[in-house]
């Protein structure tokens, strides 16, 4: 999407918090394979770039991943597997 597109970039922002609470539940479960293997998937060497200024493009993967409603979610499974890693 282009930044002139406000329109769209509005829509993102409401749409994305949406999605989250919809899969809320999988996330306080599963939370943090789920967000680690699409932050691999959205920073892959070959994938376009989520934020580029100089075009004036952002992708809607820029507000999935800023998305503190997310990180909030997957918190929980993400300190439980620290604890789990540290204790062997």
């Amino acid at each position: 999407m282009r930044y002139e597109e406000r329109a769209k970039l509005t829509v993102m922002k409401v749409l994305v918090p949406l999605a989250v609470l919809v899969a809320s539940p999988v996330l306080l479960i599963a939370g943090a394979p789920i967000r680690r293997r699409y932050l691999r998937y959205v920073y892959r060497d070959e994938a376009t770039q989520i934020l580029d200024k100089e075009r004036g493009w952002v992708s809607a993967h820029y507000f999935v991943v800023t998305d503190p409603l997310l990180h909030w979610l997957c918190w929980p499974t993400e300190s439980l597997a620290r604890l789990i890693e540290r204790r062997g």
